[in-house]
């Protein structure tokens, strides 16, 4: 192992510890937050996940809608950030009629994160149930806030 490699690898810190045996990890999860961010911009995943993970949430990642319904099939999450402009076959608010019809999902919190501002959208995002409708630009600290308001870490409900 060369110098420069054994430096990387200090700057991150320990490996993770793994899981007790007979422990799944979504039991180490319980109590811990579970937001999915639903965006076709790779950087804005990023940042987003980046920020709410040291905010103390466990973050999800999806760049479409059929992503988010493969993590959604594996669990609920406490709340979802959803584009409303992913790409086809399924657009984000299509997304949340979906989930809106769907028992296990229809509780969700939803913020809508998107470019789209025109009066109607905004009121489309309301009509399918949004918790909160934040338009691009946006404000990192507005979204912590809004997803906060909804699910503070604290009495996070974490569904498996």
């Amino acid at each position: 192992m060369s110098t420069r490699t054994g430096e990387r690898n200090a700057a991150r810190g320990p490996a993770p510890a793994a899981p007790e045996a007979g422990r799944s990890p979504t039991l180490i999860l319980r109590g811990m937050a579970r937001v999915l961010i639903v965006d076709d911009e790779p950087y804005i995943l990023r940042i987003l996940a980046f920020k709410l993970r040291r905010a103390g949430y466990v973050a999800l990642e999806a760049a479409n809608a059929e992503e988010a319904l493969a993590i959604l099939g594996d669990g609920a999450v406490d709340c979802l950030i959803l584009d409303v402009s992913l790409g086809a076959p399924m657009t984000g608010f299509q997304l949340a009629e979906r989930l809106r019809d769907d028992p296990r999902h229809c509780r969700t919190p939803v913020v809508f994160l998107t470019a789209h501002a025109l009066a109607a959208e905004v009121r489309r995002g309301r009509e399918l149930g949004a918790a909160a409708y934040i338009t691009k630009p946006f404000s990192l600290q507005q979204v912590l806030e809004q997803v906060g308001n909804l699910v503070p870490l604290d009495g996070a409900e974490h569904r498996a």
